[in-house]
């Protein structure tokens, strides 16, 4: 059932860009508990199993069901385009105990039972005491998981911001949005996403928040209730790469050609971004015929996805790909 998000006017002037480090920590928390994200970060992952002493998340999580509502106040809308963590948390430091309390309501019923848990009566009973905690829990997260890879996650969001700001100056911002995902859609004025349930919201001079993910991914996820700006959360370009160390050791790339032959092999290593069949033909050496035949296998074994921009397919690697490129190290 889609979700259509419905552009006035002046809805068109007040869109703009965004990072959030406070929304990539409540994602890569949501992330440990979603094994099927577990395959486009195996690197970071390990290095998480690796941190001592474990944080315990579960008052977090018991807010995160797995489809259906999050409170909001734990990861609004960034303030800017490029605010720090310590903005961000300190904003949720405010939040309305009252309003925190039934947006937390709203998430436990969600998942079923998790309301009649100590744990959520605790939280429900004191709400402006939970608003502190989680936020504590939150600041703690972001230490631990994400702040020592913040510097080459925020380098690979504010590229796709980059990217995505060009093609907008090229385009407009119409076909932009139906460019950023494969399960939105442009027409007539209405933003188009494929979703979970029916829904219609009408944009107005507040505008759309665009924001890439890392830990997102590959989820596409808009929302935000009055007083947050409605905010549509994609998919980062480029995560293939993310977490390559460099070049694959003389060992994984060996073992890469006699799996899948040195043509198959070349054409998965070089894709560290998104790129297209002609781009990629050009870095290799390759003839367009040739890397188009290695493209078509790769995806059709699972180590490939590809998606539309503009006139473009633009290939990336799958979690299977990325795993199969970083197993040796």
């Amino acid at each position: 059932m889609p979700l259509y998000l419905r552009f006035t006017e002046d809805a068109y002037l007040a869109s703009r860009f965004a990072i959030s480090p406070l929304w990539e920590t409540q994602e890569a928390v949501r992330t440990l508990k979603r094994p099927d994200r577990h395959g486009y970060h195996p690197r970071w992952l390990r290095r998480i199993k690796a941190a001592e002493p474990p944080l315990d998340l579960s008052p977090v999580w018991l807010l995160m069901p797995h489809r259906g509502h999050s409170p909001d106040w734990l990861g609004p809308p960034p303030l800017g385009p490029a605010a720090t963590f310590a903005e961000e948390i300190a904003a949720v430091r405010t939040a309305d105990p009252a309003m925190a309390r039934a947006e937390m309501v709203v998430a436990l019923g969600h998942t079923p039972g998790a309301a009649r848990t100590p744990l959520a009566r605790e939280l429900l009973a004191d709400p402006a005491r939970a608003v502190q905690r989680l936020a504590d829990l939150l600041e703690q997260a972001w230490h631990t998981l994400v702040e020592p890879d913040w510097p080459r996650l925020r380098a690979l969001l504010e590229a796709d911001v980059a990217y995505h700001s060009r093609r907008l100056a090229d385009i407009g911002l119409g076909a932009l949005l139906g460019e950023l995902d494969r399960r939105l859609s442009w027409s007539d004025r209405t933003l188009t996403l494929e979703y979970h349930s029916e829904h219609v919201r009408r944009l107005d001079g507040r505008g759309l928040v665009l924001m890439p993910s890392v830990f997102s991914w590959p989820d596409v996820i808009s929302g935000y209730d009055p007083p947050w700006q409605p905010t549509l959360v994609y998919p980062v370009r480029g995560l293939g790469g993310l977490w390559a160390g460099g070049p694959a050791p003389d060992a994984v790339r060996g073992a890469l050609v006699r799996l899948l032959g040195r043509g198959r092999a070349a054409v998965l290593t070089a894709l560290d971004e998104p790129a297209s069949t002609t781009a990629l033909a050009l870095r290799l050496g390759l003839a367009p015929s040739s890397v188009s035949a290695h493209l078509t296998a790769l995806r059709d074994t699972g180590l490939l996805t590809s998606r539309r921009y503009g006139h473009q397919v633009l290939y990336e690697r799958s979690p299977l790909g990325m795993a199969l490129l970083t197993a040796g190290e």
